[in-house]
């Protein structure tokens, strides 16, 4: 009998052992800093939750599209996605990674539009760490091949344009179709997105 249920028991240990090798593993949520402080870029980014994309989008009026074209894609790590889902507001330890790569025209049996490249032109990172920065969100440009980078500086613009314009809590949930419309369900928008839009606060 015990020979028995020994044998059951490791039948069941090696189907476990099995199952976990075969199975991904869980990205692990929320910034990672290198010695020097700098934010290390999340190397499973691309495994995260994509938000929307975008072509030569541009904050300045009348400004021209960029040549050569270039699309962005939005990434926000799991876990703060789905606090959004629950609450339409961003955890703290929220990772947005906006992905810019080169648009290109030509290419295997394309005529007319544009697609993406290869080419990775720029990776920006935009994160919420209460412990770390004053106001609470930071912006990281990782350029096209660094792993860690500094906080851009509280002086630069896209934090007062983020914290002026931002649909929610300082980010641009406005151009992310899905969370605008939770957003818009839990009443979330600010009243900068809501005067930009034309609507009463």
């Amino acid at each position: 009998m015990n020979v028995r249920r020994n044998a059951l028991a490791s039948g069941l240990l090696l189907l476990w052992s099995v199952a976990q090798a075969g199975s991904p593993s869980a990205p692990i949520d929320g910034p990672t800093y290198a010695a020097d402080g700098g934010l290390m870029l999340p190397a499973n980014y691309r495994e995260w939750v994509f938000l929307s994309a975008g072509i030569d989008m541009s904050y300045i009026a009348g400004a021209m599209p960029t040549d050569p074209h270039m699309m962005d894609n939005v990434f926000v790590d799991p876990a703060a996605y789905r606090a959004f889902q629950a609450t339409g507001r961003w955890p703290d330890r929220t990772m947005l990674v906006k992905e810019n790569r080169r648009a290109s025209g030509k290419g295997s049996i394309n005529k007319s539009g544009n697609f993406q490249s290869t080419e990775i032109m720029d990776i920006e990172v935009h994160l919420k760490d209460a412990s770390r920065f004053p106001a609470k969100w930071a912006f990281f440009d990782f350029g096209a091949g660094r792993q860690s980078a500094a906080a851009i500086p509280q002086a630069a613009d896209c934090y007062s344009c983020h914290a002026a314009h931002g649909a929610v809590d300082n980010t641009f949930v406005q151009f992310y179709p899905t969370l605008l419309l939770i957003a818009k369900a839990k009443g979330t928008l600010s009243a900068g997105y809501k005067r930009d839009e034309g609507a009463p606060d």
